[in-house]
């Protein structure tokens, strides 16, 4: 099952359907050959998150998800922290709509859930032709007119 919280109300982007989640983040794991166990999407700001980054791994910066993976024999279970704030300014970096950012980070959060690893520069790039593979499957199909 897929939980979404808006810690104090900081999901502030145009067009975000938090549903579109609760629908997609399933299928995708599935698409994995993997079972959807509870996963939590938290949206917060960049001082949450920060504090978190600092607590959990020691590092001291900004980032604009952190994927805690919680092993359960029931499926892809775990926590997706995803800062707003960084969302949003990586998307005016990047020249995307926030809400494409925001589709994203959230399927590289799964990605990572299901065993993907960005450490290394190869390891990057088959991440992200992934995000892009499920960008354009699910994406586009929330986009198109009924």
């Amino acid at each position: 099952m897929i939980y979404i919280e808006n810690m104090n109300e900081v999901m502030q982007i145009p067009g975000v359907d938090p549903e579109f989640f609760v629908s997609v983040i399933p299928e995708l794991i599935l698409s994995e050959n993997k079972q959807c166990g509870d996963i939590s999407l938290v949206f917060c700001t960049d001082e949450y998150l920060l504090e978190l980054n600092n607590k959990h791994l020691q590092h001291d910066y900004y980032t604009d998800i952190l994927t805690f993976e919680y092993p359960d024999n029931k499926g892809v279970s775990g926590d997706l922290f995803i800062s707003i704030d960084r969302v949003i300014d990586n998307a005016e970096l990047l020249t995307v709509e926030p809400r494409m950012e925001l589709n994203r980070v959230v399927f590289h959060g799964v990605l990572h859930l299901l065993g993907y690893s960005d450490k290394t520069p190869e390891e990057k790039k088959a991440m992200t032709r992934k995000e892009d593979e499920y960008l354009l499957r699910f994406v586009s199909r929330e986009t198109k007119p009924n």
